[in-house]
């Protein structure tokens, strides 16, 4: 069925029709309808920060930013969901237009800085929800919060939503918050992950659980820093690593229409960066703590390629743009056989 309606989507601002394609998910979901829009993938399940994974493929945060569609993707096969990114507080995100389709290299550049109805809002839409699988809640830092000030409102999110996750994700990569990716070195990482460690550990006394912290970082970094933050990540005992956001870079971009707009690059451009983070962060991790690889899957073999790299679980974005719903199972399908 996407095969036939992804022309009339594509017709459509981008902005549009992710607002349209989520309401007909939740329409559909509703009227009992989910099957004619994906099969559901068999079990293949998998165990990893301590969770244990219907299958390895999950969606990535950023398409359902509020929680306001976690039963209609749930049908849609996914061993895991990630919802957000949400702040304390709600904020517009940045001037449209900031979403655009680059179709000839099967990529997306966004620029839309964190545009959430914020955290009470997620929470009650999680409330809501009857999925009781796996959720992990992606929290970031609202645009008015001063950077040396940031972690407070990472604090701020993750004791609000700490209840109702599977697991956090602390997002310190978006391109799109002004400031935000300095949080990836090193004094700054260590003081942000002492803090969460220090708060989880309170939290999970209070709510009587543990709710697993990962920590989400960029394509867009070098040997040296990924040895480090490696190296942060085991020494604050975070519990796993999300592999990677979009990247600021344009190579092989520039030319089409759409390639030189300011924001973060994703889909098929990213493919090769991400898999290189992830192969040089799993030499350095030695199996220590879980990578779960994002960026460029557009088929089950560079799904498969993201395991073999030294990821655990993947999870899809800008591929289910431009392949639709069929790529999870097509993903579960090329992962199990290896």
């Amino acid at each position: 069925m996407y095969s036939l309606l992804r022309p009339l989507i594509f017709r459509l601002d981008p902005e549009t029709a992710h607002h349209l394609t989520l309401g007909g998910l939740a329409a559909a979901h509703a009227l009992g309808m989910s099957g004619l829009i994906a099969g559901r993938p068999t079990g293949d399940p998998r165990t990893a920060m301590g969770l244990t994974f219907p299958n390895p493929v999950g969606l990535a945060a950023g398409l359902d930013k509020n929680g306001e569609c976690i039963d209609g993707l749930a049908a849609l096969g996914f061993g895991f969901l990630e919802i957000g990114t949400v702040t304390p507080l709600p904020q517009p995100g940045n001037p449209k237009p900031r979403l655009f389709r680059l179709p000839q290299a099967q990529g997306i550049i966004n620029r839309m800085g964190f545009n959430n109805d914020g955290v009470n809002r997620l929470v009650e839409n999680v409330k809501r929800a009857d999925y009781r699988g796996i959720l992990g809640i992606n929290i970031g830092k609202n645009a008015a919060t001063p950077i040396e000030k940031a972690a407070g409102d990472y604090l701020i999110c993750l004791r609000k939503v700490y209840a109702h996750a599977s697991y956090v994700t602390v997002n310190i990569s978006s391109p799109n918050t002004k400031n935000l990716r300095q949080l990836q070195g090193g004094d700054e990482l260590d003081a942000l992950l002492a803090q969460l460690k220090a708060e989880q550990e309170k939290l999970a006394d209070t709510h009587g659980k543990y709710v697993p912290i990962a920590l989400k970082i960029a394509p867009d970094l070098e040997g040296e820093q990924i040895a480090q933050i490696a190296h942060l990540l085991m020494q604050h005992r975070i519990d796993g690593v999300i592999a990677t956001n979009t990247t600021l870079a344009r190579e092989g971009v520039e030319h089409l229409p759409h390639g030189s707009e300011t924001g973060g690059l994703s889909g098929a451009p990213v493919r090769d960066k991400s898999t290189a983070v992830i192969r040089a962060l799993a030499a350095e991790l030695q199996g220590a703590l879980p990578i779960i690889g994002v960026g460029g899957i557009l088929s089950g073999a560079d799904a498969a390629e993201k395991i073999g790299a030294g990821a655990s679980l993947v999870q899809l974005y800008s591929g289910l743009i431009y392949r639709g719903p069929a790529l999870v199972g097509e993903c579960c399908a090329a992962i199990r056989r290896l």
